[in-house]
C-alpha cells in the first residue's frame, strides 16, 4: 500500500491533520485520485501479518532502550534544573545599592571607546572591535543554522518522488501566470527602497544605530517579498544555491581574515598599523565597516535562505 493510501486510510486527530498541512501532504492528496485502488484481500491479510510482526520485533528490541532512554532524560533534565538553579541562588539581590552597577570593563568601553575603536556608535565599537570574536561566533551560528536545515529540506532526487516533483513544477506553473498585480506593483517600488535602506543602514553602522544585524535583516525582507511576489523561478536567476554558499562562506572567511590580526598584536589593542580614520567619517573606525558588510551579507542570506527551505524546500 502506498503512503498516500496509508494516509488516506488512518483516520486522523486534529493535530495530525494540522502536521500534514503544514508538511504539505494535504496538497498533495488533492491532486491524487479520490479512490485508490483496493488491493486483494490475500494480499492485504499478508501485508497486515508482516506490519504486525515487524512492529513486535521491533518493540521487543526498543523497550528496553526507551525504557533506558526516558529515565536518561528525566536525570540530566534534573541536572540541568539544579545547575541553573543553583546558578541563580548565586546571583545578587535585585536593587541592592552593593551592585558592580559599572565595572572596569563598561569604564573601559565608555571612556576608551572612540579613541581606541575609532567608532561613533558604541554598539558597534563594541560588538565588533572588542568582542569581535564573539560576533564571529553568532555569524558562524547563522550559517551552521542554515546548513543543517538544507541538510534536512533541501529537495533532491534522494528525498523526492514524481509526485511531489509535479506538485512543485505546478506550484511554478501557478506563480508564473497568476501573479497577484497588487502584489507586484507595489513590491516593485518597496524593494528598491527596503535594498538600499537595508545598505545604508550596513554602512552607517559604526556611526548611527544600526550595523550588519539590523541592515541585514532589512535587505533579507526584501529578497523575501520579491519572492513572494515573483516567485522562486525569478528569484533563481540571481539567487540559487550556489550563490548563496559561495557568497555566505566567503563572508565569513573575509571577516575571519579581517579580525585575524588581533591575534598578532597581543590582541589588546596594540599598534596593528591600521589607520582608524576621522571619527565620524564613513571611512573610518578601522576595520568595523569591512566586519559590518560581512555580517550583513550572511544575515541577508540566511534569512531568505530559511524562508526558501521552509516553504519551497530550495534554494
Amino acid at each position: 500500500m502506498s503512503k498516500m493510501a496509508r494516509i488516506r486510510k488512518e483516520k486522523k486527530t486534529p493535530w495530525q491533520k494540522f502536521c500534514a498541512w503544514v508538511n504539505g501532504d494535504a496538497a498533495e492528496q488533492m491532486l491524487l485520485p479520490a479512490q485508490p485502488p483496493k488491493e486483494s484481500k490475500k494480499k492485504a491479510a499478508k501485508a497486515k501479518r508482516e506490519k504486525t510482526t515487524s512492529n513486535h520485533r521491533k518493540d521487543m528490541g526498543l523497550g528496553q532502550f526507551d525504557h533506558i532512554y526516558r529515565i536518561c532524560a528525566v536525570l540530566i533534565g534534573i541536572a540541568i534544573v539544579s545547575v541553573l538553579m543553583a546558578v541563580v541562588l548565586k546571583l545578587p539581590l535585585f536593587g541592592s545599592p552593593d551592585n558592580p552597577s559599572v565595572n572596569e570593563v563598561v569604564e573601559r568601553y565608555v571612556e576608551k571607546g572612540l579613541e581606541e575603536t575609532g567608532a561613533v556608535n558604541m554598539v558597534a565599537g563594541m560588538i565588533l572591535d572588542y568582542r569581535a570574536f564573539d560576533t564571529f561566533g553568532e555569524s558562524s551560528v547563522l550559517f551552521l543554522a542554515v546548513t543543517c536545515v538544507t541538510m534536512l529540506l533541501m529537495r533532491d532526487r534522494n528525498n523526492t518522488d514524481k509526485k511531489e516533483d509535479m506538485l512543485t513544477a505546478q506550484e511554478h506553473v501557478i506563480e508564473g501566470y497568476e501573479e497577484d498585480i497588487i502584489l507586484t506593483k507595489i513590491s516593485r517600488l518597496i524593494i528598491p527602497c527596503a535594498l538600499v535602506y537595508g545598505i545604508y543602514v550596513v554602512l552607517n553602522g559604526h556611526l548611527s544605530p544600526g550595523g550588519g544585524f539590523s541592515g541585514g535583516t532589512i535587505m533579507g525582507s526584501a529578497l523575501i517579498l520579491f519572492a513572494v511576489s515573483y516567485g522562486m523561478i525569478r528569484m533563481s536567476r540571481f539567487f540559487t544555491y550556489a550563490t548563496f554558499r559561495k557568497v555566505t562562506s566567503s563572508a565569513l572567511m573575509v571577516y575571519a581574515a579581517s579580525k585575524a590580526y588581533s591575534f598578532f598584536t597581543g590582541a589588546n589593542h596594540l599598534e596593528s598599523h591600521i589607520p582608524l580614520g576621522t571619527p565620524g567619517a564613513i571611512l573610518s573606525s578601522g576595520l568595523i565597516l569591512v566586519l559590518d558588510i560581512c555580517v550583513g551579507i550572511v544575515v541577508a542570506c540566511t534569512m531568505y535562505g530559511f524562508y526558501a527551505l521552509f516553504t519551497k524546500g530550495e534554494l
